[in-house]
């Protein structure tokens, strides 16, 4: 018996050493990254300690309310619990694939009692003879108790169990980096839109100025109409002018609904039950820390979960390289079987086995190669996704620092045309009053101020929703060394656990 023992494990010893399939290393960006971002920000660089903060970056806006809605989010928004509970599964199948490299033992205890038919089968053997005659086959009933056991063990000479574990580890790093990756593209969401929300609440202040003075504009065309001085056309213009701003009032109203319904969704809440407290949007977007572009490759979780996915495809090539050796199990059977119960568990009760088996595939039909070269393709493929993903950070990061640079400027002018609006709408009152002009002037005037006091409006709630969309781009303050706690490791516990 030591002989056969003493082979096995010479097997076992060489199983470290004869891993087939390639080795991982992360393939190159499909260009060189720039030492500095293209377009140059409308700030001046921020200093190290004024990082964005890992795990909430949206504290960088200093908005309390905000913050509370982010918190709700992180707590009930349903689509994040989905997204965690896809890794608690992707923790587990990574715990089954380290299951295979234990012995696994089982058994199968049974009681059985069984009576012979008198009239069986002989199975081809010679009927008995005792003196001359033929011997009646008698049935018979018997007791059969049996405990068993049987253990199997897969001697992984070629890497097949091991690559299987490396392929659930990239593929749990992969679902820990897209988790991070959902968590972002939600709070994102939610600040766009809180943001977009409190723009809409100060556009709603600027129409509701306008439909002021337009009043108070339609009882001065009135009064001067009664008194024989206005005609009836510009009481008409004035009135039609009114109506169409108490329109475009409702209007921005219901878009902040739709908002705040958006809102209620992402904080786990019905439409109906949340309400959004009136604070017009007077925020100024903070100097977001960029970086160098190369940082981009550890700060994105979306490259990481496509990084992470080559690694799986790179272990899913030396599974499929590992199918064209043997596949060498070890095993061996053993307990107890009697027919009475009381000595079950006596020596001459034991029986026992020990084998080994080489599964070596000889012809398959070609389905070994084929198999080897999908995996290939596929990480192949899945190389191009991440250099894609690259490609599309870079773009992403650009254009966000391109928007608020030209946001940045195009607000600086607005701001000008609103107080240029203001006086003409002065002067083309003096003149109406004075009979200078028509009353057309005024209307027009009336229009354009409203019109540009919109846009500056946008313009501010634009750059900040562009502040939130480059700080996304930007990866939220996360950081790629965060997925080297997510890995399962054997463990010699595991042995003992069902």
């Amino acid at each position: 018996m030591k002989r056969p023992l003493l082979a096995a494990l010479a097997l076992l010893g060489l199983a470290a050493g004869c891993t087939v399939g390639p080795r991982y290393s992360r393939p190159a960006a499909p260009a060189p990254a720039p030492d500095a971002w293209k377009t140059q920000p409308p700030w001046q660089q921020a200093a190290p300690k004024d990082s964005i903060p890992k795990g909430a970056w949206w504290q960088i806006f200093h908005d309390p309310a905000l913050d509370a809605y982010e918190q709700q989010l992180l707590q009930a928004n349903q689509s994040l619990m989905a997204a965690r509970d896809h890794l608690e599964q992707a923790r587990s199948l990574a715990r089954v694939a380290t299951a295979n490299m234990f012995p696994q033992l089982s058994t199968d205890p049974s009681a059985l009692r069984e009576r012979g038919s008198g009239n069986r089968p002989l199975n081809g053997a010679a009927p008995i003879v005792v003196n001359g005659a033929t011997q009646t086959i008698l049935p018979y009933t018997q007791n059969v108790y049996t405990v068993p056991f049987s253990l199997s063990y897969e001697a992984d000479l070629f890497g097949r169990v091991r690559h299987n574990v490396e392929a659930a580890n990239a593929s749990l790093q992969s679902t820990a980096a897209d988790l991070q990756n959902v968590q972002l593209v939600l709070t994102a969401e939610l600040a766009a839109d809180y943001f977009t929300l409190r723009e809409l609440d100060a556009e709603v202040e600027v129409v509701q100025e306008s439909v002021g003075y337009q009043r108070k504009g339609l009882a001065l065309v009135n009064n001067r109409h009664e008194g024989g001085i206005a005609s009836g056309l510009e009481v008409a213009q004035q009135a039609a002018l009114l109506d169409s701003t108490l329109s475009q009032l409702a209007l921005v109203r219901q878009s902040r609904a739709q908002y705040e319904h958006a809102i209620a969704v992402l904080v786990g809440q019905a439409a109906s039950s949340l309400t959004v407290p009136i604070a017009p949007l007077r925020a100024t977007p903070p100097p977001v820390p960029l970086g160098v572009p190369s940082d981009i490759l550890e700060r994105r979780p979306d490259i990481s979960t496509a990084e992470r996915l080559m690694a799986y495809q790179n272990a899913q090539v030396g599974i499929a390289r590992s199918a064209f050796y043997p596949h060498i199990t070890l095993s061996g059977s053993g307990g107890w079987q009697s027919r009475d119960l009381t000595p079950l568990f006596n020596a001459p009760s034991l029986f026992w086995s020990l084998g080994a088996d080489a599964l070596q595939p000889i012809f398959e039909g070609g389905r070994n190669r084929a198999t080897l070269a999908a995996a290939r393709s596929a990480y192949d493929q899945s190389v191009a996704n991440y250099r894609q993903s690259v490609l599309t950070a870079f773009h992403e990061v650009e254009d966000g620092i391109s928007n608020l640079s030209t946001l940045s400027q195009a607000l600086a002018t607005q701001g000008a045309a609103v107080e240029d609006a203001r006086r003409a709408l002065a002067i083309a009152n003096n003149r109406y009053i004075g009979g200078v002009t028509t009353y057309l002037d005024v209307i027009t005037a009336q229009t354009t101020l409203l019109t540009s006091e919109r846009l500056e409006t946008q313009l501010l709630g634009q750059r900040v929703v562009s502040s939130v969309y480059l700080v996304k781009a930007l990866g939220g303050g996360w950081d790629a060394s965060q997925l080297n706690r997510e890995q399962i490791h054997p463990r010699a516990g595991q042995i003992l656990q069902p």
